[in-house]
């Protein structure tokens, strides 16, 4: 399987629209600051002032995707309640809800599935918010998107499956999960592999019991 990483993280200027006013540059700047610092009395004191909630930064991260990240619920919730709009991404095309999948987030993948985040959107790698929270070992943020409609059998540009991530990582609460709410073990991703395969290549062999006791053979 590919690398699992989260997009881009650095710090970064804020990106603000051609002929925006000093102040205007200087306070979004500012938002960006307090989201990253976790200051959400900053946050909520920035938008009374004006900040613009969908405020970027060079790698093109809001003060959502941000608190997704770092699993500042509170936070999250304020920005959205604000008009922080769900779907923005970064550059590497991270979403807000795969930041909260990738890090467990419960709370906020909650907060943005009511808000209507779409779930179907990949990364640049073609990664969705599914494949962060299976390959991260996240099993209730697994339940809490497949409840919100995606196929447990979905499959990524490589014809691999939430399964199959989760069996490469070694995460066996999240093959678990997938087992009990249907995910086919006989499918192969384009190397001709199952995830009991992968799990065996991997060394996994926690993760290659769970899937033998499930019934699937070598």
């Amino acid at each position: 399987m590919r690398t699992f990483r989260l997009g881009l993280i650095v710090m970064a200027l804020v990106v603000v629209p051609p002929g925006a006013a000093g102040q205007h540059r200087n306070i979004n700047f500012d938002l960006l600051v307090a989201a990253r610092a976790g200051k959400e009395t900053d946050v909520r004191a920035l938008l009374d002032q004006g900040a613009s909630p969908n405020s970027r930064d060079r790698v093109g991260d809001t003060p959502l995707n941000i608190a997704a990240r770092t699993g500042h619920s509170a936070m999250a919730k304020l920005l959205v309640e604000r008009g922080a709009n769900v779907n923005l991404v970064n550059l590497a095309r991270v979403t807000p809800l795969m930041s909260a999948a990738f890090g467990g987030h419960v709370e906020i993948v909650k907060i943005l599935l009511a808000r209507k985040a779409d779930v179907t959107r990949v990364d640049r790698v073609q990664k969705t918010a599914m494949i962060y929270a299976a390959g991260g070992g996240n099993a209730a943020c697994v339940d809490l998107l497949l409840d919100a409609g995606i196929d447990v059998n979905a499959r990524d540009a490589n014809n691999g499956t939430a399964l199959m991530w989760a069996a490469a990582y070694g995460k066996v609460e999240s093959v678990k999960r997938l087992l009990a709410r249907g995910a086919d073990v006989t499918v192969r991703d384009d190397r001709g592999k199952t995830a009991l395969a992968i799990a065996i290549e991997q060394g996994h062999a926690e993760v290659a019991n769970v899937l033998r006791a499930a019934g699937v053979h070598e």
